[in-house]
């Protein structure tokens, strides 16, 4: 057995990782709080419909389109000079934003923040991962920087609510403000500068290439989310396979290629990003629903619901922290299958949830399923970018990001869409007797606000009816996404199974105990 004498992170490594999440949960809160400010910028900028959907879905858009150019361009002009210049410009765009006096400004502002915030999440994980050589301090600080997401993700309706309540809409935007002054601030004392010296130059026709792949991709499923199917899918869906076809062949001539596509035939590259992709999309879907549930069907407000989600967020919390711990000791693989098994059980439980007596198996079911789902999410982040030698790790940070953005837009779709299909179903079949099924809607929004124009006790009757067709499509949902993660269950246990293993490194066709952390790469 060998002894690894790679250098242990001190006390300024892991200062800079604590500098390092705070522009990772600034970048999802902000995926969050505009929701809440809505009806009250609305009321201010007076934004027609079509303009208010690019206020909302514009951030997002943009990060998932430029995750991979930025990442690469980390890894060509240096990850720590990118982070900076997006913390400044991210800081900018959030001034902007809070202070737009038009809809087309407020899009524009918000399109800035998406570009911005695209080179944060990968320089913040590339970085982390030149940072910590030694395998387990870096595990942890990946499920560190991992809980940064889950813990925006969470405090975003809390702190968008607390500030709507005192101050104008445009208070959500500042919040960011002050973490990108710190780390500008700090940045330059505390983070070490990392870049590959013989990337080449950035190949602006694959940018191009890929931007034409994952654009249409995304803006074709937010649409079949707000629609149903129809032809923005399919041209989204042409367009998006004809570029993304065209990318991989350019990169496969390329010298330099923007995205190295030899990172996929290893099994602790491809293998985990469908692991954690599949982790992405059961998790971001199922959250949709719990939060409707929680404001729809219980009738609390969107602060409340926020509240009640924290168990969830809790959960998800202590599997972050537990999973690397158990995987010093079990191989990854099997970490992320046991994982996998118990988020199964969690969303099991959740098929129970009904529209009376449903809120305990929702929050207790939740927090299994959160629980399950962190140790694979934070393990497989970690394979991810160790599987790659440092001198890319930006390009396949870039990359992990990416799928968890499609993953998340085809959980949101998907799952909505067979939850949509159960309510359409089930209204049109059980609508009390004297309401309309056209004004039912096709979903438990659209019903609420119908009833709420009618006769009281007509109105209690159709929402009663609502509520229960919405509770079946939510346990329909749940029986799908049970279904998936115990597919990929055994998957993630045998393919997986000696990633990480000291009795692999070095052999044909196994993947190395530890990382790389010394060729190519550029400290300055």
């Amino acid at each position: 057995m060998t002894t690894d004498h790679r250098p242990r992170a001190g006390a300024r490594e892991w200062i800079a990782l604590a500098v390092l999440t705070l522009p990772a949960m600034i970048v999802v809160m902000d995926l969050t709080v505009l929701h809440l400010a809505v009806p009250h910028l609305s009321a201010d900028l007076m934004p027609s419909a079509s303009q208010l959907l690019w206020i909302t879905d514009i951030y997002g858009f943009v990060i998932a389109g430029f995750l991979i150019p930025m990442g690469s361009l980390g890894d060509r002009i240096g990850r720590r000079r990118l982070l900076l210049i997006g913390a400044a410009g991210f800081g900018v765009a959030s001034v902007l934003s809070a202070y737009a006096t038009s809809p087309e400004m407020l899009i524009a502002a918000r399109a800035l923040m998406g570009f911005a915030g695209a080179t944060l999440k990968p320089s913040t994980l590339s970085l982390i991962r030149n940072m910590f050589h030694d395998d387990r301090q870096r595990t942890l600080a990946v499920s560190l920087w991992m809980m940064s997401f889950m813990v925006g993700a969470s405090v975003g309706p809390l702190v968008g609510g607390a500030l709507l309540e005192v101050f104008w809409w445009g208070s959500v935007f500042l919040v960011g403000v002050p973490v990108m002054v710190l780390l500008l601030v700090a940045g330059p004392v505390l983070l070490p500068e990392f870049r590959d010296p013989n990337a080449g130059r950035l190949d602006m026709l694959s940018s191009v290439l890929l931007l034409a792949a994952v654009l249409p991709m995304v803006y074709g499923i937010k649409k079949t989310v707000e629609n149903g199917v129809g032809w923005p899918l399919v041209v989204a869906v042409v367009v998006g396979v004809g570029s993304g076809v065209l990318f991989v062949r350019r990169q496969r001539t390329l010298r330099h290629p923007l995205l190295d596509l030899t990172l996929f035939r290893k099994r602790s590259y491809g293998v985990t990003i469908g692991v954690v992709t599949t982790a992405s999309f059961v998790m971001i879907g199922l959250n949709l629903f719990i939060m409707q549930y929680l404001q729809l069907v219980h009738g609390l407000s969107p602060f409340r619901a926020g509240l009640w989600v924290l168990p969830i967020t809790g959960a998800m919390v202590v599997g972050l922290v537990v999973g690397p711990l158990v995987a010093a000791r079990v191989r990854p693989g099997f970490v992320m299958a046991g994982g996998l098994f118990v988020a199964a059980v969690g969303i099991a439980i959740m098929t129970q949830v009904d529209g009376s007596s449903g809120f305990t198996a929702l929050i207790v079911g939740g927090s299994v399923m959160a629980a399950g789902l962190a140790p694979p999410a934070a393990l497989g982040t970690d394979l991810i970018v160790r599987s790659a030698p440092p001198e890319k790790a930006g390009a396949a940070s870039a990359v992990s990001a990416t799928s968890n953005e499609l993953a998340g837009a085809l959980g949101l779709a998907l799952l909505g869409s067979i939850g949509t299909a159960v309510y359409r179903s089930n209204m049109g079949d059980s609508l009390a007797a004297g309401a309309n099924s056209a004004a039912a809607g096709d979903s438990l929004a659209a019903t609420a606000a119908v009833a709420a124009t009618l006769p009281a006790d007509l109105g209690a009757s159709l929402l009663t009816v609502a509520r229960a067709a919405f509770t079946d499509g939510l346990q329909v949902t749940a029986v799908v996404c049970t279904a998936v993660v115990l597919v990929v269950v055994p998957v993630a246990a045998v393919l997986l199974r000696d990633v990480g293993s000291p009795a692999t490194s070095g052999k044909p066709g196994g993947e190395p105990a530890t990382a790389v952390t010394g060729s190519g790469t550029t400290p300055v």
